[in-house]
């Protein structure tokens, strides 16, 4: 897909979250806008020529499934992604893994018991591992740190890549770009106390109020 007309929304809460991941993917090509104002999706964006939905985690379950099922009733080609974290950064890497055409023709894992990456090349690449972790849970606006694990050529064959004992056991994510092929990884997961600030139809908001967010990047 040529990331030159490659569409994307980003919906989620967190104004500063969604802002800096739309502002990341358009410095990369994309057309890109985030919005926290779920019930205006349908009506405030030409759903049909999206090609990239992504639902941030604070985006509640009926919602998702709801806006989902709408969009896809006009939209053959939309790709739905749930962001693994409020990291503005991991969200627009997720973006960059399923909008790309490089070749995967090479295996890349992540071992949770070693925290190793795992690479098997077929061919010399330039490789990218960086680790994305929240350094704050604090709604309505988390906040994040990351390190840049590697950034070098690699001639063809198998390597593992260690993460530093900096990267935390909780809420951390490592992406690995091999060229242009980008995967996302969970290291530590998202804590279930956070989880459970997730709204939902059966209980009052536990969240505090945002400020409004819509964006029309091509208007």
């Amino acid at each position: 897909m040529d990331t030159s007309i490659t569409s994307v929304l980003i919906v989620g809460r967190s104004p500063s979250v969604i802002l800096d991941a739309a502002g990341i993917l358009r410095s990369k090509g994309f057309h890109a806008d985030a919005t926290n104002q779920f019930d205006e999706v349908l009506t405030e964006y030409d759903t049909t020529s999206i090609d990239v939905v992504v639902f941030g985690g604070m985006v509640p379950p009926d919602t998702k499934r709801h806006l989902s099922r709408e969009i896809s009733k006009d939209n053959g080609h939309v790709t739905f992604v749930q962001g693994l974290a409020g990291i503005a950064g991991l969200i627009a890497a997720q973006v960059e893994g399923v909008t790309s055409t490089a070749p995967d023709d090479d295996a890349v894992a992540y071992d949770t018991t070693k925290r190793t990456v795992q690479l098997t090349l077929k061919e010399p690449a330039r490789v990218v591992v960086e680790a994305w972790w929240a350094t704050s849970f604090t709604p309505p606006e988390p906040t994040s740190t990351s390190m840049r694990v590697t950034d070098s050529d690699f001639d063809s064959g198998d390597y593992l890549i260690p993460l530093p004992a900096d990267v935390p056991t909780v809420a951390s994510f490592v992406t690995v770009s091999v060229g242009q092929a980008v995967r996302a990884f969970t290291v530590g997961a998202i804590p279930e106390a956070v989880r459970r600030m997730v709204p939902t139809g059966s209980q009052p908001p536990a969240l505090p109020p945002v400020r409004a967010v819509a964006t029309h990047s091509k208007d």
